[in-house]
């Protein structure tokens, strides 16, 4: 069915960061260096569990789909935000505004969904270690997955949908570095009550769920952890879940202290900086939590360098 355009405005100005033109060019710089470590530490996620046969397992399955999320995250922002601090002219269109923001939703949904989802396979391993492998048996991963994705692609299309019906017909700036939900309704001049009340409604039940999934999760996981006699057998079930729990922290910090406000509330000064911290900041930080604290992905890793320099020497 073909949406129809209410808006008299057909572009938008996105206000990205202010500053002189030698701050920007650095800053382009910057963030350039932290958005290709983004790609290549997480490409080189997928490429490690894929080349171990070890890391077959569950929890490197969802590590892999994160690791892929996280780069089309990026990708979906921080492109356009480089482009935009090189340009004097900051426009987007109308349909790459809305396009950028279904990408956006989805993508964002999916990073909380795969977090607890993985939350609940360290449930599983730690508390029911001996049911793991039928529990979480791989074709039940990969439906879980489709599953996520046909949700979280449902929720970002309906929010698109809705504002595409909105009308923009007073100031055209946006005071963000992409189109996210709470800046564009803040430039509407409709009736914004339908969209409010399903961001907060729908936004919210699946934003809560996967939280509380993590939740639920961690509080058995920690209760079971606790009635462990040896304290190595406690460091060691602690140790594979630790570097998931550190993910978990940086991520919901910092998207809840945006999106658990209301839209009216949007300030750029300090919301900004928050959404500069889960769209850049956290997808690069995630490789290095997993491969630095992780010690199979860490063994993984020096066996992939090894045997590349052995084949190199052939």
């Amino acid at each position: 069915m073909e949406i129809r355009n209410l808006t008299v405005i057909k572009e938008f100005i996105l206000l990205v960061l202010s500053g002189s033109a030698e701050q920007q060019y650095f800053l382009s710089v910057l963030f350039l260096c932290m958005y290709l470590m983004t790609i290549s530490g997480n490409m080189l996620i997928i490429l490690v569990a894929g080349f171990d046969s070890h890391l077959h397992l569950p929890m490197y399955f969802f590590l892999s789909n994160l690791a892929f999320v996280d780069i089309c995250f990026s990708s979906t922002t921080i492109p356009q935000m480089i482009v935009n601090l090189l340009n004097d002219t900051q426009t987007i269109s109308f349909f790459w505004c809305l396009s950028q923001l279904f990408f956006f939703i989805s993508f964002v949904n999916m990073d909380s969904f795969l977090l607890s989802v993985m939350a609940y396979d360290r449930y599983v391993a730690i508390c029911h270690p001996l049911c793991y492998i039928a529990i979480m048996n791989p074709h039940l991963c990969v439906w879980l997955v489709a599953g996520l994705w046909l949700v979280t692609y449902l929720h970002a299309l309906l929010y698109t949908v809705l504002m595409a019906h909105l009308s923009f017909c007073a100031s055209n700036i946006i005071h963000h570095f992409f189109c996210d939900l709470n800046p564009l309704l803040q430039l509407s001049c409709s009736d914004i009550s339908l969209n409010v009340m399903i961001i907060f409604t729908v936004g919210g039940l699946l934003a809560l769920t996967p939280l509380n999934c993590i939740l639920i999760s961690y509080e058995l996981i920690f209760s079971t952890i606790l009635k462990i006699t040896s304290a190595q057998g406690k460091e060691k079930a602690f140790s594979t879940c630790d570097c998931h729990l550190s993910v978990v922290v940086v991520f919901y910090g910092t998207a809840s202290a945006v999106y658990f406000s209301p839209s009216s509330s949007f300030i750029p000064k300090s919301d900004t900086p928050l959404a500069l911290m889960y769209t850049l900041v956290t997808p690069v930080l995630n490789p290095f939590i997993y491969s630095l604290r992780n010690s199979d992905m860490k063994r993984a890793l020096q066996k992939m360098i090894c045997k590349g320099a052995y084949f190199q020497q052939q």
